[in-house]
């Protein structure tokens, strides 16, 4: 593969195919061209990157002839019509929708936990959801140290994950509340502002929705021990940016908490806030745009005898879709010179 690399970014009008040309070019990738792609809606557009204004680009099939990488950031009905095609003509997509996740021959992968899993791609490598990503990060290490049997996590999503169109309507709504005017719900199942609503995706026959069963298949596959019983719940919440998790972890062994604390401050693309006695521990308005998943309230699980209980934040465009995309393409090419 070239020094100097073509990329394209399928998605590249949509929250996080926006965020990732923002890191790419804040981590001087070297991209030679960036060529932004998006569905026949977005012409006319353009994307900024280093001070030049590049015209978005309809995708399709040929669109990827002489593309080194390319990030995959819209939905997944699109790539699923284009990713493989995209990879036959010897580019190397990285798939940030749900798409491959699970499939057996495609790698999911979180480069502080499994980058080894990249040198065996196919041509496809996909990123998981930005909540597995979240959970991914905090587990390995426990599971490393102690061995992770049981978790049983609650996230407080960001509306972020759903796309620009939730960030509007959220917005509109809280406006339309301050205005005394009714609110008015097309993106999401009720009214987003000031609430909070026990749904992302569709609920499935066991009662779970499809993003709990995906975080819990997830994080198991990046942590590759499918032996690990995980409870997801997912809540989505009136912020914009940054999913919060409650996570309870029962374990082989007992971790007590400067242990767990211990490992995870040793533990890279975490960063540990945890004083509670002087109000210290992460929060969502100080993790917005920040690389890392912060820790904090590490504490002893008392329903357990061998378990911990913790709070982690972490930035779900930023950290959880678009740095550990280009940490998956930095990985990849400095396994290719």
């Amino acid at each position: 593969m070239a020094k100097q690399l073509r990329i394209a970014v399928a998605g590249a009008n949509t929250t996080a195919g926006k965020e990732i040309i923002s890191v790419l070019e804040e981590r001087d990738f070297p991209a030679a061209a960036i060529v932004p792609l998006a569905t026949q809606g977005s012409l006319g557009s353009t994307v900024q990157y280093r001070d030049e204004d590049i015209p978005v680009q309809t995708i399709q099939n040929t669109s990827f002839q002489g593309v080194d990488i390319a990030f995959f950031a819209s939905t997944e009905k699109i790539s699923r019509e284009y990713a493989r095609g995209a990879a036959k003509q010897g580019c190397t997509v990285i798939d940030t929708t749900p798409c491959f996740r699970m499939d057996e021959d495609i790698p999911l992968v979180v480069p502080e936990i499994n980058a080894h899993r990249i040198s065996g791609h196919k041509g496809i490598i996909a990123s998981p959801s930005p909540a597995a990503v979240q959970a991914a990060l905090v587990l390995a290490p426990i599971h490393r140290t102690a061995v992770v049997l049981r978790v049983v996590l609650s996230t407080y999503q960001a509306v972020s994950d759903m796309g620009d169109t939730a960030l509007e309507e959220l917005t509109e709504q809280i406006a339309d509340l301050f205005n005394f005017r009714e609110t008015r719900s097309a993106v999401f199942p009720h009214q987003m502002a000031f609430n909070v609503i026990p749904q992302t995706a569709s609920f499935m026959d066991n009662a779970y929705t499809a993003d709990e069963m995906r975080i819990a298949d997830e994080t198991r596959k990046v942590l590759e021990d499918g032996a690990i019983r995980i409870s997801a719940t997912t809540v989505l919440v009136p912020m914009y940016y940054c999913h919060s998790q409650s996570v309870n972890i029962e374990t082989a062994k007992k971790l007590p908490p400067d242990t767990a604390r211990s490992v995870l401050k040793r533990s890279p693309g975490i960063r540990v806030e945890d004083n509670p006695a002087e109000g210290v521990y992460p929060l969502p308005v100080y993790a917005t745009g920040k690389d890392e998943c912060f820790v904090g309230r590490i504490r002893e699980d008392l329903s357990t005898e061998n378990g911990i209980a913790l709070w982690s934040v972490s930035d779900n465009i930023r950290k959880g879709t678009a740095i550990n995309a280009v940490q998956i393409a930095e990985h990849l090419i400095s396994m290719e010179r």
